[in-house]
């Protein structure tokens, strides 16, 4: 591989390969990039959902023990 590139210019290796395989593969990259992207977007939505739920047991259970001691 680094023999077929050895006598290319600069600018096929840094410039046009890299454009090529974005062409090829854009759809892919950001299909992968959308669902890692979302992926993180639910999880976050979990972890404020879990902890917003242990908040109002947390405060109802507090509440309810104090009513008790009347």
């Amino acid at each position: 591989m680094r023999e077929i590139f050895t006598g290319l210019p600069w600018w096929v290796k840094w410039i046009a390969v890299p454009v090529i395989a974005l062409v090829v593969f854009g759809g892919l990259i950001a299909s992968v990039v959308g669902f890692v992207i979302g992926l993180l977007f639910k999880l976050l939505i979990f972890v404020a959902l879990v902890g917003g739920l242990i908040y109002v047991v947390r405060k109802f259970m507090s509440s309810s023990s104090s009513r008790r001691d009347w």
